[in-house]
């Protein structure tokens, strides 16, 4: 497979990274089927029942998803996170970092923690956008892929405030 073809998913993951609720993490364990949980299990513990600490990054196949990787990354919950930026700011670096060591050129994201974690629409989106723009050497192409129209606007228009030049 040609390096440059290689295409990544980001998947807002909680630290046992494996699935079984709601929002975008259970759609995409669903989506990719019970091998991505099965490689979730085989990430090794960093601490009893922690896979993935919030800010940082791990990565698995796509297995029967559209892309050849999926980097699970864990958001933090906004009221409870004394330094929440910093924790979603990583987030976002941490899965570029993975990405790029991976020779991956593509990646989606989603809103991280803008679902039941509560980060208000406005700052995570000033967050994803300044710290991808800042950490994406090496990448193509990444694109955000949102659930609902009211995040994509808010998405939108911090875009054009912080992609101007």
């Amino acid at each position: 497979m040609c390096p440059l073809s290689l295409k990544l998913l980001v998947n807002p993951a909680d630290e046992r990274m494996l699935g079984g609720g709601g929002g975008a993490d259970g759609a995409i364990h669903q989506a990719a089927g019970q091998e991505l949980r099965t490689a979730c299990y085989c990430v090794p513990e960093v601490r009893p029942g922690v896979r993935c600490p919030t800010g940082e990054a791990r990565i698995t196949p796509g297995f029967k998803l559209p892309a050849s990787h999926v980097i699970h990354t864990v958001g933090p919950i906004y009221d409870v996170y004394s330094n929440a930026r910093a924790s979603l700011c990583n987030s976002y670096r941490n899965s570029l970092s993975v990405a790029r060591r991976n020779n991956i050129k593509y990646v989606a994201f989603p809103a991280i923690s803008c679902g039941v974690l509560g980060y208000p629409y406005n700052e995570a989106a000033t967050v994803a956008i300044s710290t991808i723009k800042e950490h994406c050497n090496a990448i193509k192409e990444v694109h955000f892929v949102l659930f609902a129209d009211d995040i994509y606007n808010v998405w939108l228009k911090k875009a054009g405030e912080l992609l101007r030049n």
